[in-house]
């Protein structure tokens, strides 16, 4: 049963670091190619989505939305300064 809160959007920073254990799996598809769009506006080319170590599936899905978004030129596991294989590093196209 939806409460008045999940009718609310959710204000997320646009500082190029997405926390995805606030959110729904089923959001990502809508979450992370806005979160994308957010950013190129304001210059950030650069982002860090944590998705968590866990079984992986948040971890495929990310990098099957990012695999499928024009705006990203590439995206690989970060380093162990970044959270390892708990998030990915995305680099995005610049607004044109």
């Amino acid at each position: 049963m939806a409460t008045d809160n999940d009718l609310e959007p959710v204000k997320v920073e646009i500082d190029g670091v997405l926390d995805l254990h606030h959110f729904s799996p089923k959001d990502l598809k809508y979450l992370i190619p806005d979160y994308i769009e957010e950013c190129r506006k304001k210059g950030i080319l650069e982002i860090r989505l944590i998705h968590g170590k866990g079984v992986g599936n948040i971890r495929r899905s990310v990098h099957s939305l990012l695999d499928r978004n024009d705006n990203v030129s590439s995206f690989a596991l970060a380093d162990e300064r970044f959270g390892s294989w708990g998030a990915t590093i995305a680099h995005l196209k610049p607004v044109s």
